[in-house]
């Protein structure tokens, strides 16, 4: 089901094509793989007819509702987790819970009536990257039916699970190039064809309110514990993406493979990935951590998968905190270098500040913070440290005294006249090395 009115083009050609759509999978040696995918029989587009998704949601065959809401959809603060109860959307459905807009007024509209109704409630099932995201889908929601109905509350929390879990496949956003790919090769009129990469993994807590489905049949893993696993993916996959984004667009890369295929960056890459991130997450059986790694640049520069860095940098402002900073905060807790990281983020300002590359070509931004983080980072010519003032996002980094020396160097070699990213990240290998 879709909640946002900017799911109807997705549903419109979903129902015109019966539900069915393609899947091409590209392996970084050249195989294509093709399949039909005929799992969906329905789609519910909620703008049109929000009672219908209720009744869904209530329907005892009803038993997991998973959440693709993206890392901004969880409604906290970055800075504190709290619930961000400003929001417009949820104060509106907090006083009109019959006519939500959040996927927490839905979920919210739905158990206060299988509770009423004697029934068992549904699992929630987060599959975005938030780290501990049942947890978070957990907290937000109670915090959110806290202000509604405390009973309610006190009934999810004794009967509701929200197992945490770690989905990991690149899968870019869907262009004209891959329909026509299609349409080409398969002689098959897909609009919304989906491309993705050959690996993948679905890591997830054997917790569920109702009976689950054996995934496991089909290759997802059930563990007591997801955390080191989410920790590892968010901070090195997830995290790597952003680094790769964030540097490779004021450079002027279009795509996360172009941007790794460059020895610098993915020397760079790999450097921020030993140094800065490694020591932070804890040994998991059955995992080599260098031979993941090594995974994660092999997939990164899979040319068959043209991953925009435009998509990579969408909504950073929900991303950075739990993806780098969060790294960063924890090493300057440990006294150890942060420089690498440290340049992602006064990067991040420019980026956000001038809104081109280093070619002058205006850069694709998408973040619902984006004029916040403009406002904020248009004063570093006043305030080397201004864009670190927004303390939603960094807390008190701005008065992290190593952090902001190193801050405050990255900031000046950005913003000096003809400065080249790539002397600059030259530059900090040879200050780490």
């Amino acid at each position: 089901m879709g909640l946002l009115e900017a799911n109807r083009g997705l549903r419109d050609v979903l129902v015109k094509q019966d539900y069915l759509y393609s899947l091409t999978v590209r392996h970084p040696n050249g195989q294509i793989d093709h399949q039909v995918i005929g799992a969906m029989i329905d789609f519910l587009f909620a703008p049109e007819n929000k009672q219908q998704v209720i009744d869904k949601l209530i329907n005892p065959d009803t038993k997991i509702v998973s959440l693709t809401i993206t890392e901004g959809g969880y409604n906290f603060n970055p800075a504190t987790g709290e619930f961000d109860f400003t929001n417009p959307e949820i104060i509106h459905d907090m006083a009109n819970l019959h006519d939500p807009i959040t996927a927490f007024g839905y979920i919210t509209a739905a158990l206060m009536q299988r509770k009423a109704l004697g029934m068992k409630p549904f699992t929630v099932q987060s599959c975005d990257n938030v780290q501990h995201n049942g947890d978070m889908t957990r907290k937000m929601l109670l915090a959110f039916v806290s202000k509604i109905d405390a009973e309610l509350g006190q009934w999810i929390e004794a009967n509701v699970a929200f197992p945490n879990a770690m989905v990991d496949r690149i899968t870019p956003v869907t262009i004209k190039a891959d329909i026509d790919y299609v349409a080409n090769t398969l002689n098959i009129n897909d609009e919304w064809p989906i491309t993705c990469e050959a690996f993948t993994q679905w890591v997830i807590e054997d917790n569920f309110s109702d009976g689950r489905p054996a995934f496991d049949n089909v290759g997802a893993q059930f563990v007591s514990d997801v955390t080191p696993f989410e920790k590892m993916k968010i901070r090195l996959l997830n995290a790597g993406h952003s680094v790769l984004g964030l540097l490779g667009s004021i450079h002027g890369f279009a795509t996360i493979d172009e941007a790794v295929s460059d020895p610098l960056f993915a020397t760079y890459l790999r450097k921020f990935m030993d140094d800065e991130v490694t020591p932070l997450i804890e040994p998991l059986p059955g995992i080599d951590l260098n031979q993941y790694k090594d995974t994660l640049i092999e997939r990164f520069a899979n040319p068959n998968i043209k991953d925009s860095l435009a998509r990579i940098c969408l909504e950073s402002s929900a991303k950075l905190p739990k993806f780098i900073i969060a790294s960063i905060n924890e090493n300057i807790a440990l006294n150890r270098d942060t420089s690498l990281a440290c340049l992602v983020i006064a990067t991040w300002c420019l980026y956000s500040d001038k809104q081109v590359n280093q070619q002058g070509e205006v850069l694709d931004i998408n973040d619902q913070m984006a004029a916040q983080l403009h406002d904020y980072a248009s004063k570093t010519g006043q305030d080397p440290l201004a864009f670190l003032q927004l303390t939603d996002l960094f807390g008190d980094l701005n008065n992290q005294a190593t952090f902001c020396k190193e801050y405050r160097k990255a900031i000046a070699d950005l913003y000096a006249p003809n400065s080249d990213i790539k002397v600059i990240m030259q530059a900090r290998l040879q200050a780490k090395s």
